[in-house]
């Protein structure tokens, strides 16, 4: 008898060891499922915190994912860049934010769609490339595939409505986008009559002091406080607005650093009645530049001595100086106070200025653009840099 409970006792003991084999199994299934799921959803929530930062949220939110599909777009055409000419460089540089605008939407649709294959692959009895087939189908609303359970037809709905979500963000983003963009053109195309083309302070100076007088200017000075307000909120709202171009041979950056120029010169070096319009023209200028400045991380610093060295030389100046006096325009005797009070007001912006400068990469123009070099765009030290702040 004893052999007999003895083969008992062992066929016991494999049957429990195979059936605490395949438990374990089973647990290492059901753990490495619900992983994958939480991996999901986490993309799925990430995604579309992304999209509200990008669209909804105000100023100050960091849009990390945003920022990638922007830096990876203009790394794709950093070869192309390179062998263009001039005018080709700005024709790809004019595609540039608008394709990439596209693809970001395209990599919400794409990271939601694999953001909710486990959760269909989990729920339902189908294989990752079904799986993969139901989300694209539910995300995208066209039906051709689906699952028959009725959990997995929850997740389907669910699906169906952040897509279609997504859309409406996307519908109300892009007019809001180009109006802005409208908006901020208009005194930049104007700008061009006004101190020519690519613009200058000495051309503002001499032309309004030939077509209307110096002492003329409350109006220009208003509108463009108005202007550089406008820029500030949306610009960092919306940071994307940077890289959309003016028109040929134009920008926005070059406008405004040639109107701060001019409105410096003005305060500094012309012989006429201070203009408080003029100095708070500068204060929202510099103020407006500094904010979207900070938005990518631009080195300035906040609080300037008067003193503190600028990247405008004083023989350029006296050039300057020079091409007023020609033109007639009343300067003030002391040319070397003249200098310092001008160089004090630069200060406050040209950091802010030249840093947005070589981001996003303006036509030629004096004392902006002419005197920096493109950024060296680095993913992984950009992707890096993100990964240590807050938000997706």
């Amino acid at each position: 008898m004893l052999p007999k409970f003895g083969a008992i006792g062992a066929l016991l003991i494999r049957r429990a060891v195979a059936v605490y084999i395949m438990t374990a199994s089973d647990y290492a299934q059901a753990a490495a499922a619900t992983l994958l799921v939480a991996a999901g959803l986490w993309l799925v929530g990430s995604v579309l915190l992304s999209a509200l930062r990008t669209v909804v949220v105000p100023r100050g939110e960091p849009r990390k994912l945003t920022a990638l599909v922007f830096l990876s777009v203009r790394r794709s055409i950093d070869l192309p860049l390179r062998r263009a000419s001039a005018h080709q460089r700005e024709q790809l540089l004019q595609r540039y934010a608008p394709v990439a605008l596209v693809l970001l939407a395209g990599t919400w649709a794409v990271l939601v769609i694999i953001g909710f294959t486990p959760l269909h692959w989990a729920l339902g009895d189908i294989g990752w490339i079904e799986a993969l087939q139901v989300s694209g189908s539910s995300l995208t609303t066209l039906g051709f595939a689906s699952a028959d359970d009725a959990p997995s037809r929850l997740v389907e709905i669910l699906e169906a409505l952040i897509g279609l979500g997504l859309v409406g963000l996307l519908i109300s983003f892009l007019p809001t986008i180009y109006n802005s963009y409208s908006h901020r053109e208009i005194l930049v195309t104007q700008l061009s009559s006004r101190a020519g083309q690519p613009p200058s302070a000495a051309s503002f100076v001499t032309r309004q002091q030939s077509i209307r007088g110096l002492e003329n200017l409350e109006e220009t000075w208003a509108e463009w406080e108005d202007w550089f307000s406008f820029v500030e909120e949306s610009h960092s709202s919306y940071p994307s607005l940077i890289y959309f171009r003016s028109g040929e041979g134009r920008s926005w950056l070059t406008a405004a650093g040639a109107l701060l120029d001019s409105a410096a010169m003005i305060e500094a070096a012309v012989n006429i009645p201070k203009q408080p319009s003029a100095a708070l023209c500068l204060r929202s200028g510099f103020l407006s530049l500094q904010v979207v400045a900070a938005q990518f991380s631009i080195p300035f610093n906040p609080a300037p001595q008067p003193d503190d060295p600028i990247r405008v030389s004083r023989s350029e100046f006296n050039e300057c100086w020079d091409s007023m006096a020609a033109a007639g325009v009343p300067l003030v005797a002391d040319q070397d106070q003249a200098w310092r009070d001008w160089s004090g007001w630069r200060v406050n912006y040209e950091e802010a200025l030249l840093g947005l400068c070589a981001l996003a990469e303006p036509p030629w123009a004096l004392w902006s653009s002419d005197r920096v070099e493109p950024v060296k765009r680095r993913i992984w030290a950009t992707i890096w840099r993100l990964m240590r702040t807050d938000g997706v």
